[in-house]
């Protein structure tokens, strides 16, 4: 029988000033089909009671970390305890908290990056397939509705055969990036690079098969970069840029994507993200907006990711939701002992991390390496 609950969930991170664990826990009860009921929101005990306080949570679920919570709620009486866990915490304990939650019996949804090496990847989509858990990977650009009708453009063949696709990520809103860069033991390449690598190969289906970077490092510990351009090679034979920079003063999160195909062209902008503009040659400029029935035909991806009516903006936290949304339907529908259709199932998951991984193994080995072009693992 499926579930006739709300899911439960349990978030690790998410504690006091945290920007991402709020969005997480927000945007998961969207569509009432998830009730957050426990939480490990800090290493500090104090703050991670405050949390819970005000979020009403019984005391006795909000933990002091990561290993009392996933021991306690494993006990308890099911449909009671958790279903899955959220992990939104610095990126070099997602592999670890990942791999003991799935063996502890939930489903997990993990920020991303997924891991911080290959080998933690690897090891990490095997315990998965061991486990049978669902999976999911926190890219979220990929829920955006208009994302998802731009890559359904391009898989029914609408732009032709794809020869170019660019992707640029500037951020600069800090004052002080390089120090914003060190408080979060992060490199741009692992923090915005793996999602320019993942909107790149989402919306055109191609794999990035070579690489040819350039990265600027900081010269001081950690050794970490913060800009990057990396000439792309893709398994079609189509060619394709990324950049990406966390010190493009004035920026804020300008995310976006063109792919270039032998009939037409498509343009998205995260900055303006409910719109989809579409270039013929001799033809005007065609600008698609979310919510619109002409939409529906085409994707019902798209208008499953879309709630209102055209006119009245969707952005980030909807698209974060509607990743919640088909990974939870994905979890119902196995516990019924169904398998998820395509549309439910379309929601990154373990192997879009490892895919991840290797861009940024294979950026890092381009960029100390003097040959032009370095190779990208298929797995």
């Amino acid at each position: 029988m499926p579930v006739q609950r709300k899911l439960k969930m349990g978030i690790i991170g998410g504690g006091p000033g945290s920007f991402i664990g709020p969005v997480h826990y927000k945007a998961a009860i969207l569509d009432n089909k998830v009730e957050l009921v426990a939480g490990a929101f800090s290493r500090d005990e104090v703050k991670s009671k405050k949390t819970g306080r005000q979020l009403f949570l019984n005391p006795r679920r909000v933990y002091h970390n990561f290993a009392d919570m996933l021991e306690n709620e494993k006990i308890l009486p099911k449909g009671e305890r958790i279903d899955f866990v959220t992990i939104a915490t610095p990126n070099d304990s997602h592999f670890a908290i990942s791999i003991e939650a799935l063996k502890a019996g939930f489903h997990v949804m993990c920020e991303k990056p997924m891991t911080v090496t290959v080998e933690e990847a690897r090891e990490l989509q095997e315990v998965v397939r061991s486990t049978g858990k669902i999976f999911a990977l926190m890219h979220n650009y990929t829920g955006y509705p208009m994302v998802k009708l731009a890559r359904d453009l391009v898989r029914k063949g609408k732009l032709g055969e794809v020869r170019k696709v660019v992707v640029q990520y500037p951020q600069g809103r800090h004052k002080k990036p390089l120090e914003h860069l060190k408080s979060r033991k992060s490199g741009g390449i692992e923090d915005i690079g793996t999602h320019a690598e993942n909107l790149a190969e989402y919306v055109s289906g191609l794999r990035i098969s070579e690489v040819c970077a350039d990265l600027q490092i900081l010269e001081e510990e950690p050794k970490l970069d913060y800009d990057g351009n990396c000439l792309l090679r893709f398994t079609n034979g189509a060619h394709g840029i990324i950049h990406f920079s966390k010190i493009a003063m004035g920026e804020e999160n300008n995310l976006a994507i063109w792919v270039y195909g032998s009939n037409k062209s498509i343009e998205w902008r995260q900055e303006r993200p409910n719109i989809l503009k579409i270039y013929e040659p001799d033809s005007p400029v065609q600008i698609w907006r979310r919510g619109n029935d002409y939409i529906s035909k085409i994707s019902t991806a798209a208008a499953r990711a879309s709630r209102l009516p055209g006119g009245h903006p969707e952005a980030f936290l909807e698209a974060f939701a509607n990743i919640y949304h088909n990974f939870c339907d994905t979890i119902i529908q196995l516990s019924a002992g169904r398998e998820a259709n395509a549309v439910t199932n379309d929601f990154p998951k373990v192997s879009d991390g490892l895919r991840g991984m290797l861009f940024v193994e294979t950026v890092i080995k381009s960029a100390g390496s003097s040959e032009k072009w370095t190779k990208m693992p298929e797995k």
